[in-house]
Formats: C-alpha cells, structure tokens, sequence
C-alpha cells in the first residue's frame, strides 16, 4: 500500500530536506548537535540574563527574548524533520501543519520587530548614552517587547487562517521539511493569486519596517562613532554592533528570498537550503554570537559554573 493511500484525506506528506539521498545519516547528526546547541544555549542564555543582576539591562533584555522566540523557532520544525528522517511515513495532519504555519510565521515576524527594536536600542546607547536609562527604561522595555510579540501574532493569526482555507484537492505531498507558506500554497487547485499578492505586501511591509528603523539606527551609529576620538569606544561600539548586523544580514537575505523575490528564482532545493539557514542556523548562531564575542555574558557564565561547582563540592565533601 503508498504512502498516499495510508493517509487521511486532509493529511500532507513532508518530502523532507533531502530526497533519496545516502548522506541521511550524516545529515541527520549534524542537524541534531544543531539543535541541541541551539536550545541548550538559548536556554543558558535566558537564565543567565535571569539571575545575573549585571545583565539586567535593555539590551539583555531584548536580548532574552530574541532566545525565547529562537528556541520556539526551532522547536517548531526541526523535531518533526528529524523524526521524519528516520521514519518511512512522513505524515504531518492537516492541523497539526497549521499550527507548524501559524508558530514559524509568529516567530519570523516577531524576530523581524525585535531585532529592529534592537537597532534601536544600540542607537540610543551609542548616540544618546546620557538619556539611555530615560529612553530606555523598564517600561519601555517592556513595550518595545510586547510590541514585537503582537506584530509577530499578528502576522500569525493572518496568514494561517487564510492558508489552510485554500482548497487541496489535489496531490498532498509537500516537496520541503516542513509547513512553509510557499510550499503548501503549490499544492492548492484554485487560484491563489490575489493571496499571494497580500503575503507578498503583508511581508513587504514587515520587513521595510525593521530595515528602515536598522538602516536609520547603523547609520546615526555610523556618524557618532567616526567622530568618536576615543579608539576603545570606537571598539566596543564596532563590536557590539557587528554581532547585530551579523544576524540581522542572515535572517533578513533568508526572508527577502523567501517571502519577497518573485516564485520564477525559486526552485525546491534552493528553497529548502534558505530556510534551513533561517529556522536551524539562525538559532543556533544567535546564542553563540552574542555570548562568545561579550565579556559580561561569558564573565557571568563563568561565575554561575563557579557558584556550581563550589556547591557540588559543599555536597561532596558532607557526603
């Protein structure tokens, strides 16, 4: 009996991120180690933002969040790709695909807003380090916060619905390793057109939005620092900004590719390896990039392992 015939009428099939292919295996171990990285770092880096009293700032803030949404990010495609690289029956229901749509569309769109915001906050500390407990004090922080949760819930909440009432009468195999928008809406056997053209606008705009505001941020940022007469400042400014752009260059050129640039420059393998760059490397490299290149972060992970092992030992020795 097929795979199609083993499923409901309203089940999809995932082809997968690869094909036939004999480096299953290998694939396989290194997207795992991927993974556990990626939430075993964002969670480190959540707790120490939590309890170290000198990350208790905007930035780490801000910061905490971009971990929470990333191991959200994460956890939403990558377990049932690797569940479905060893199974022969790589079935998703048709709900259970909605709500992989409507978790991944709410975190892209919450990390585009966030990461905007965190622009923002570099451009106050650098421009206006005087008035940067004003500007951006724990009520404003707060809502900066919030307002990228809703506009990525936002997104959500539309597009999901709209995706999963287009008609799919038709074959229900989705040639990619999860529920993305583009992929699913080839399936469909009406016209999509004017969908299409309101995703299309709907991203547009959540993305010319944060770029204007990071564009605005890096280039005030730019014109301060080249004034700058001290080189350390200069340096620490360069630094901390560096890691931010690093991320926003990668998350940012996915999403163009994906959501803006025309369907006619896309091909099915193409698209798996640009959205592979943004739900598991992303992750993975946001944790990384903004702790091993910052002295507090690592200085207050070396204290929290240091506090540990004192305990462990305290242990061992009334043992």
């Amino acid at each position: 009996m097929s795979m199609s015939n083993k499923t409901s009428s309203s089940d999809f099939i995932l082809l997968g991120l690869l094909v036939n292919s004999k480096a299953t295996g290998v694939v396989f171990a290194v997207i795992l180690a991927i993974f556990v990285v990626a939430v075993t770092a964002n969670l480190v880096m959540i707790v120490l933002i939590q309890v170290d009293s000198r990350l208790h700032t905007p930035m780490y803030f801000l910061i905490s969040h971009l971990s929470i949404m990333d191991t959200i990010f994460i956890c939403t495609t990558v377990p049932k790709l690797l569940v479905d690289m060893v199974s022969k029956e790589k079935m998703i229901s048709f709900v259970a695909c909605g709500i992989q749509i409507f978790l991944y569309v709410t975190m892209l769109g919450s990390e585009f807003f966030l990461l905007g915001l965190m622009a923002y906050d570099r451009y106050v500390a650098v421009c206006n380090p005087l008035r940067y407990p004003v500007l951006m004090n724990h009520r404003v922080c707060l809502f900066l916060a919030a307002g990228a949760w809703f506009g990525g819930s936002l997104d959500g909440f539309l597009l999901t619905p709209m995706t999963m009432n287009v008609p799919y009468c038709g074959s229900r195999t989705i040639n990619h390793f999860f529920c993305e928008i583009p992929a699913v809406l080839r399936l469909a056997c009406a016209d999509t057109s004017m969908y299409e053209t309101l995703m299309y606008i709907c991203c547009v705009l959540m993305l010319l939005i944060p770029v204007f505001i990071i564009s605005s941020s890096y280039s005030l940022i730019l014109l301060t620092v080249y004034h700058m007469h001290s080189a350390e400042g200069r340096k620490k400014a360069f630094t901390t900004c560096s890691s931010h752009l690093t991320i926003v260059s990668i998350f940012y050129g996915a999403a163009f590719y994906t959501y803006v640039l025309p369907q006619s420059f896309h091909t099915p393998e193409q698209d798996k390896v640009v959205s592979a760059s943004y739900t598991i490397v992303t992750p993975m490299l946001n944790p990384l990039i903004y702790s091993l290149r910052n002295k507090d972060v690592m200085g207050a992970f070396k204290k929290i392992f240091a506090q540990c092992l004192s305990i462990q030992k305290v242990s061992t020795s009334d043992a």
